[in-house]
């Protein structure tokens, strides 16, 4: 192996190390959010319409995060390893799969009825995620050098930037990375029952809110 074909194998190395730091970090995001969810309770009853709107725009906004996560993998679709992906959804945010994430923590702290929540959800995931996000730039930089720079200069970390929109005329999809990104995104609903439930049995008394959120 020379030194070009070792260089690319230890990038490929860094960028995998990255992923995986990701898949830390999300996992770290969920157990906070199962830890917080039995503890807390918003300011307004759970039968109030306020209560009912914050959580139907809760599901709004869920939907667009699992909708936009599905979206980013039909243009990355694996690739971001061997090219640099400048097209679509990344043609105006460098990070859409992340900024649809920070959207979802957005409707998972809204699912609690409370709309300070929200906020604060999506400020926890931004927190856990921004470091992640440092390494792979990094990692992707010392891959591809000054084409990634220029990327870089020309898209926002996070926009969206809707003026340098551009698109291509066919993607290929790849079906399991599409089914297994479809599947994680489900997971934003699964807050919906476990919300639900957590509701009922603070009604009930079985379980005391340590703090309530307007």
């Amino acid at each position: 192996m020379n030194a070009a074909e070792q260089k690319d194998q230890k990038n490929i190395i860094d960028l995998d190390s990255v992923q995986r730091r990701r898949k830390v970090a999300l996992r770290i995001a969920v157990i906070l959010v199962l830890g917080i969810l039995p503890i807390m309770q918003s300011t307004w009853p759970v039968e109030r319409t306020t209560h009912e709107t914050v959580e139907i725009i809760s599901l709004i906004l869920i939907s667009i995060a699992v909708l936009g996560r599905v979206w980013c993998t039909l243009y990355i679709g694996g690739r971001k390893v061997q090219e640099i992906v400048d097209t679509g959804p990344y043609s105006i945010s460098r990070n859409p799969l992340y900024m649809f994430n920070f959207l979802g923590a957005v409707g998972v702290g809204a699912q609690t009825g409370s709309m300070l929540a929200g906020p604060l959800f999506a400020l926890a995931t931004f927190l856990i995620f921004f470091p992640v996000i440092l390494s792979e730039e990094k990692a992707l930089l010392r891959k591809f050098g000054e084409a990634f720079e220029t990327y870089r200069q020309r898209v926002p970390r996070f926009g969206p930037s809707l003026r340098g929109w551009r698109d291509m005329e066919a993607v290929l999809i790849r079906p399991p990375l599409l089914w297994r990104t479809l599947r994680d995104g489900l997971v934003f609903f699964l807050v919906v029952p476990a919300f639900e439930l957590i509701d009922w049995l603070q009604v009930l008394g079985f379980v005391t809110p340590l703090f309530h959120l307007p």
